[in-house]
């Protein structure tokens, strides 16, 4: 109960201050904003009710570019990091490479991307895809090179092939790394769905974010930054109870 007891506690005071500081006026006398921008939490209580249909169909547009994209960033990353533990060759290729892909500021590259693959999805889970590659890529790789050597060389003389020595060793031993870059990875593969989609404003979240900022309707562009916060705190508590299932030997 602690664990869920203080964050909600501190989470309430935090809401009660905002909202006595909204109410009140002080919140956009200290930001220098007018009254009717500074959205209160009530206010965006009752964006979340009466715009419900709206903000429902946008957050499963974002949920669906958010799995798609981070599936296949899941996928890219384990294949690059096993590749990559298992030859040299392959590692001194590509590990340069894969750190230099991270120095590229998404906001430059969403734009590209987008004239690239026009105004659908595809820029959007290429950012996606981005954004989560690198964690799920450099932890699996961490885990799968910290196998103890003694327990390699024990299982070299007990005739273990290659691939028995990485099914049986080194992917039980990289699991709790993996589950570390994923967990990571899924947390801001919610921002790359919301930069793809403020590059592409079409639907989804982001773009219903972008519209609603231009046109002054603060409280339901909160409400949408809020069901992304529990988007993205949803399928990480996903994401660590699938670790407390599988990993149970951590």
């Amino acid at each position: 109960m602690r664990r869920w007891l203080l964050p909600t506690l501190f989470l309430a005071i935090l809401i009660g201050a905002w909202q006595l500081a909204a109410s009140s006026g002080a919140l956009a006398d200290l930001l220098n904003l007018e009254s009717f921008v500074v959205a209160s939490p009530a206010e965006i209580a009752e964006s979340l009710w009466q715009s419900r249909s709206l903000l429902a169909e946008n957050a499963w547009v974002t949920l669906k570019e958010v799995l798609i994209g981070y599936g296949c960033a899941v996928l890219a990353g384990v294949s690059f990091a096993t590749a990559m533990h298992l030859s040299e060759t392959v590692r001194l290729t590509f590990q340069p490479l894969i750190i230099a892909s991270q120095t590229i500021p998404i906001v430059v590259l969403a734009p590209i991307l987008v004239i690239g693959f026009g105004f659908g999805i595809g820029p959007i889970l290429v950012i996606i895809g981005l954004i989560c590659f690198f964690p799920i890529t450099v932890n699996t790789l961490d885990g799968l090179s910290s196998v103890d050597p003694e327990t390699t060389k024990m299982m070299r003389t007990l005739d273990a092939s290659r691939g028995q020595i990485l099914r049986r060793v080194e992917i039980p031993t990289a699991l709790p790394y993996f589950f570390s870059g994923a967990k990571i990875a899924v947390a801001i593969a919610v921002i790359g769905a919301v930069l793809g989609e403020l590059a592409a404003p079409n639907s989804g979240l982001g773009a219903l974010i972008f519209r609603d900022m231009n046109q002054l309707e603060t409280a339901r562009a909160f409400a949408a930054v809020a069901i992304l916060s529990a988007m993205a705190i949803s399928l990480y508590a996903i994401l660590a109870l699938a670790e407390r299932r599988i990993v149970t030997w951590r």
